[in-house]
C-alpha cells in the first residue's frame, strides 16, 4: 500500500466502480501507462483488485475492487481527512476532477438536522459540477446537475469544498470567489466530521 500511486488507484476504483483502464488512467493526472499497468497487476496479485472482460457492447477489460479491496476505504477515508488541515494551500500544479468534489461532503460532512426535510445543494467549480443532498441523517452526494436546488454554491474548487467540509466559512469562501444564490441556511446542515482523539497508550 505505501508505493507510489497504489492506494491513489485504489480511491479511483471506489470512486468510479468498475471502469476502463483509461478511465483510471483519467483520474491519476501524471501517472505514467506502464506505472498505471505495474499498480493495477500488484493489486491483482494481491487480491485487492479484479479484472474482467466486459461483454459487448463495452468488449472491453473492466478493473474493480474485491471485497479486500472495498475494506480499504476506512484508511482512504482517514487520510483524507487528516488531509483536509492542508486543502486550502493550493499549489500551481494541483489537478481537480468533478468526482473529488462530489465525494468529499458525504465522506467528510453529516447531517446536523436529520429530523429536517431533506434539502439539496448544486456545487458548480469551472465546468463541473456535482450535486449533495441532505437529509434523513445522511449526506450523499453525486456527479450532475439537479433542477431547482435549494442553494448554489459555484466558485473555485478549494473555495467549495473548505466550504462544504468546515475548513473555512462563507466570508471567506466568498473572499476566495464563490458565489452563494438561495438558502444559505442549507449550508448549518452540514457537520464536518472530526477526526476522533488518538487512543492513549496502555497504562496512562
Amino acid at each position: 500500500m505505501g508505493d507510489r500511486w497504489t492506494l491513489l488507484t485504489v480511491r479511483e476504483l471506489l470512486l468510479q466502480g468498475p471502469c476502463r483502464f483509461t478511465d483510471l488512467k483519467h483520474g491519476l493526472p501524471g501517472i505514467a501507462t506502464n506505472l498505471l499497468s505495474t499498480r493495477l497487476k500488484e493489486l491483482q496479485d494481491a487480491g485487492l483488485v479484479s479484472r474482467e472482460d466486459a461483454p459487448p457492447p463495452l468488449a472491453t477489460v473492466l478493473y474493480s475492487l474485491t471485497e479486500d479491496g472495498l475494506a480499504l476505504e476506512p484508511v482512504l477515508k482517514a487520510l483524507g481527512l487528516w488531509g483536509l488541515r492542508t486543502m486550502a494551500d493550493e499549489q500551481p500544479d494541483d489537478a481537480f476532477q468533478v468526482r473529488w468534489l462530489a465525494y468529499a461532503p458525504g465522506w467528510f460532512t453529516t447531517d446536523a438536522d436529520p429530523d429536517a426535510p431533506s434539502e439539496v445543494i448544486q456545487l458548480i467549480a469551472g465546468d463541473q459540477q456535482a450535486v449533495v443532498e441532505v437529509g434523513g441523517g445522511q449526506v450523499r452526494t453525486r456527479v450532475g446537475r439537479v433542477d431547482d436546488p435549494d442553494l448554489i454554491l459555484e466558485g473555485p474548487p478549494r473555495a467549495v469544498l473548505g466550504l462544504l467540509t468546515g475548513l473555512i466559512d462563507l466570508d471567506l469562501a466568498i473572499a476566495l470567489g464563490l458565489t452563494a444564490e438561495g438558502r444559505r441556511n442549507v449550508l448549518a446542515r452540514l457537520k464536518p466530521v472530526t477526526e476522533k482523539p488518538a487512543a492513549a497508550p496502555p497504562g496512562a
